[in-house]
Order: C-alpha cells, then sequence, then structure tokens
C-alpha cells in the first residue's frame, strides 16, 4: 500500500483530509478540557502513591472518544516532564 497521496483516487485522498479536518476539530474543541482532565490525573498523584499509574491508565481506557483520550494522554506526558524538568 502506497502513503504517497499522488498515487490515490481522489476519493481516498478526499476521505484522509475529511478525517484531517475532523480531528483537527476536535483537538481544538477540547484542548482546554484535555488539559483540565490531565491536571485531575497528576493532581491524584501523591493520593495514590504507587498505583498512580495503574490508575491513570483505568482513567483513560474509560475515556471516549479514543482521540480524546490520546489528548488527555499527550497532555499528562507533557506536565509530567516538565514538572520533572523543573526539579
Amino acid at each position: 500500500m502506497s502513503f504517497n497521496l499522488a498515487n490515490m483516487s481522489f476519493e481516498e485522498r478526499a476521505q484522509i483530509e475529511a478525517q484531517k479536518a475532523r480531528l483537527f476539530e476536535m483537538w481544538k474543541n477540547n484542548l482546554g478540557k484535555a488539559k483540565g482532565e490531565a491536571a485531575r490525573l497528576i493532581a491524584e498523584k501523591s493520593r495514590r502513591k504507587g498505583k498512580w499509574a495503574e490508575w491513570v491508565r483505568t482513567e483513560l481506557d474509560s475515556m471516549s472518544p479514543p482521540e480524546y483520550a490520546d489528548m488527555v494522554r499527550s497532555e499528562v506526558n507533557k506536565m509530567m516532564a516538565a514538572a520533572s524538568a523543573n526539579r
């Protein structure tokens, strides 16, 4: 299978572009919410101690749609990296 858009039909290219546009709109509309959710998850770290990572995975698995869960996961990773860089 080729990933060169020039080798795809117009319909295939249109589907890819429509999916990209849908994901971008979802990202724009939910970024603030995802950052807030990530902050909530991180705030639980000191309370949950050694069970925190497992709890976060469970929380992320319960989020819908999967693209939103990926956004939250990404924000958690960014916040955790920034926190460890500031130490």
